[in-house]
C-alpha cells in the first residue's frame, strides 16, 4: 500500500513539473515595452505641424527642421531664425531634449521658433508612422509633426545653375540674352536662392515639398537693363510648379512642361 502512495505521489509531482514547465511567463509584446524598429537619427525631419497647425515650408527663407545624430548625441535644428542645438537621449519610445547654446538672431516671424523651443522641452516620447515623425507629451496630442527629407532633396539640387531654355518668348534665346545668361544658385536646406537674371543680382524664397516648388517674387538689384530677358526670367520663374534633376541638368517644371533648362556649373 505504501509503495502504490509512493508511485502516485511521485508520479503526481512529475506531472505537475511538466505542466510548471509549460506555462512560462508570456513574451512582452507591448510596443510601449518594446525597442523600438525604426531609427530617427541620422535624417533631417522637416517640420510640418506645430500644435496641431500646419507650418509654412519657408520661414524667414528657412525651411524649418530638425536632425538627430546618433554618432555624438546631439541634434540641430532651426525654426526659420535661429540655429538650435543641444543633446538628446532616446529609450525605446522615449526622448528627452537638452537645450544648448543658440545663435542669438532677432528675425520678423519668431513665433515658430518660441513655440518649436517649448516642444523640445516638453516631449518625452516619440511615434513614427511612416515618413511622419511626432513629438508627444505623454498621452496628448502631438505637439509637433515632422516630414523626413529625403537624401535627393535636398542635394541634388544645391549648387549654382545656368540657363540654357526658356520657353514662352518669340524671341531667340540669344536675342532674350545677349550678353549674360541667367544662373540661379540653390544651398538646402536654407529656402532662399540667389543668382543673377542676366543683369541684376536677385535672392529669391521659395517653397519645397518633395518634388513641387513654388518661386515667391525675387528681390532685385535696379540697374537699367536692357531688351526683355530678364523680366521674362522672372516671371516664367513664378510658373514654375515643380522641377526635376537629371545628372548635370536642372529642368523647372509647369504641371508637366519644362518651361525652364538650366546646366549645372
Amino acid at each position: 500500500m505504501n509503495k502504490h502512495l509512493v508511485t502516485i505521489f511521485i508520479g503526481a509531482a512529475i506531472l505537475f513539473s511538466a505542466c510548471h514547465s509549460l506555462r512560462k511567463a508570456p513574451t512582452d509584446t507591448n510596443p510601449s515595452t518594446m525597442e523600438t524598429a525604426t531609427s530617427i537619427t541620422g535624417k533631417k525631419w522637416q517640420l510640418v505641424e506645430l500644435g496641431g497647425q500646419p507650418v509654412a515650408a519657408a520661414i524667414n527663407g528657412k525651411m524649418p527642421f530638425i536632425q538627430l545624430s546618433d554618432e555624438d548625441g546631439r541634434y540641430s535644428a532651426t525654426a526659420g531664425c535661429n540655429g538650435l542645438g543641444g543633446s538628446f537621449t532616446l529609450k525605446r519610445n522615449r526622448v528627452k531634449f537638452t537645450l544648448g547654446m543658440s545663435t542669438m538672431m532677432f528675425c520678423d516671424n519668431m513665433e515658430i521658433e518660441t513655440e518649436f523651443k517649448n516642444v523640445l522641452e516638453q516631449a518625452d516620447n516619440y511615434t513614427v508612422n511612416g515618413d511622419t515623425l511626432s513629438l508627444n507629451k505623454a498621452r496628448m496630442a502631438p505637439l509637433a509633426r515632422f516630414r523626413v527629407i529625403e537624401e535627393n532633396e535636398t542635394t541634388l539640387l544645391n549648387g549654382n545653375w545656368e540657363l540654357d531654355y526658356i520657353s514662352g518668348s518669340r524671341i531667340a534665346f540669344n536675342g532674350l540674352f545677349p550678353d549674360q545668361k541667367p544662373s540661379i544658385t540653390f544651398n538646402l536646406p536654407e529656402t532662399k536662392a540667389t543668382g543673377n537674371g542676366s543683369c541684376n543680382n536677385f535672392n529669391i524664397t521659395f517653397a519645397i515639398d518633395g518634388n513641387n516648388i513654388k518661386f515667391n517674387d525675387p528681390a532685385a538689384t535696379r540697374m537699367a537693363c536692357p531688351g526683355d530677358g530678364e523680366a521674362t526670367f522672372f516671371n516664367t520663374l513664378k510658373k514654375v510648379t515643380k522641377y526635376d534633376v537629371h545628372d548635370n541638368t536642372l529642368n523647372l517644371i509647369m504641371d508637366d512642361i519644362a518651361i525652364m533648362r538650366f546646366q549645372k556649373k
